[in-house]
């Protein structure tokens, strides 16, 4: 077993602590990565504080994770000493069900393995994330991260950057098609950088004009303040493609009515409890309401390389491990631009 030192919370109620445990020794098929950065997701908040149920304790969480292979197993093939590597939000799959064999290893049905508050194959052995040293995995679930990028801002392109890359490769945006990005913050920003990147007119949709600046340095079109009603009647109709990052209540009719015929609105944020849609939002004019999650890992590493040859990185602001818990504080206050990042050096 190899000794790893890392932070974790003992209970739904107490704070991120130091927190020693062991990771597996590595295998034939393994690598082991020193973790170099991690991003800090909003859903290491819900599932901190379990707010999903079903949390694991300890809990050591983290699933953006870039890092450089400091050893390999003997029977490895696409890793060397030395390479630098990112790993996701699951760290393992069935790898026998319709959608592992067709790359969707997020949707597995017989259910992902998460890189931290799951247990391995093993239904005993609880995964630990990112907050942490190391990691050892398996390098079919691990990623190769190009040296061109910033390695702190890469990050979270293992969750911001793919939950975002995802739909709009499914939805096949390019050039002609204008979407809406529904909230700005750290998927948000992702989604106004890929949607410009890919070619299309871009509009961020937002309670608050104060994002205006923001939303147009980063590369957005257009920004529509979604609580004038005069500027929603002109936007009516308009979007190819919403992709919907709030994680707050908030009215699906209204944002449906802003879709295209056999256009669609997209799930990627959680909202707490249901969501109340009229039948008419989505029967007048054909449209979609749907949802995706992360992608898989073929899909990621394409990502990944997207951005290295088109410079897209997320903007961070970079964090010691011990100032976490105001870190996660000033989340909920929605007080980053965009996504922080934890520089394990500090560890």
């Amino acid at each position: 077993m190899i000794p790893v030192k890392g932070y974790a919370a003992q209970t739904k109620t107490s704070p991120l602590a130091p927190f020693a445990f062991s990771r597996r020794d590595v295998g034939a098929h393994d690598v082991l990565i020193d973790i170099l950065y991690c991003g800090v997701c909003h859903s290491d908040i819900h599932q901190v504080r379990d707010e999903w149920g079903g949390s694991i304790f300890p809990m050591v969480p983290g699933h953006e994770i870039v890092g450089k292979i400091s050893k390999v197993g003997s029977a490895v093939k696409n890793f060397r000493v030395g390479d630098l590597a990112g790993v996701g939000c699951f760290v393992d799959s069935c790898r026998t069900c319709a959608n592992c064999k067709d790359g969707l290893e997020q949707y597995c049905d017989n259910g992902m393995i998460g890189t931290y508050n799951s247990y391995e194959k093993d239904g005993k052995t609880p995964t630990y994330g990112g907050y942490s040293g190391h990691i050892v995995v398996d390098e079919q679930y691990a990623l190769h991260v190009s040296p061109k990028l910033a390695l702190d801002r890469v990050a979270p392109l293992l969750c911001a950057g793919i939950t975002t890359y995802s739909p709009l490769m499914h939805w096949k945006i390019g050039k002609g098609h204008h979407i809406g990005v529904l909230g700005l913050g750290g998927l948000g920003h992702m989604a106004v950088k890929f949607g410009v990147a890919l070619g299309a007119e871009v509009t961020v949709l937002s309670t608050s004009k104060s994002k205006e600046a923001d939303a147009k340095k980063l590369g957005a079109h257009h920004f529509l303040v979604t609580t004038s009603q005069e500027a929603l009647k002109l936007h009516r109709g308009q979007f190819d493609l919403i992709i919907d990052t709030v994680s707050a209540p908030h009215d699906m009719n209204l944002y449906l009515s802003l879709v295209k015929r056999d256009g669609a609105l997209v799930l990627v944020g959680i909202p707490p409890g249901e969501l109340a849609v009229h039948p008419f939002s989505v029967i007048a004019k054909r449209k979609q309401l749907a949802g995706s999650m992360i992608g898989g890992i073929k899909e990621t590493q394409e990502m990944l390389d997207y951005c290295a040859a088109h410079n897209i990185m997320s903007d961070v602001e970079v964090i010691s491990i011990s100032q976490i818990n105001s870190a996660y504080e000033r989340m909920l206050k929605g007080d980053v631009r965009y996504r922080f990042v934890i520089d394990l050096a500090t560890l």
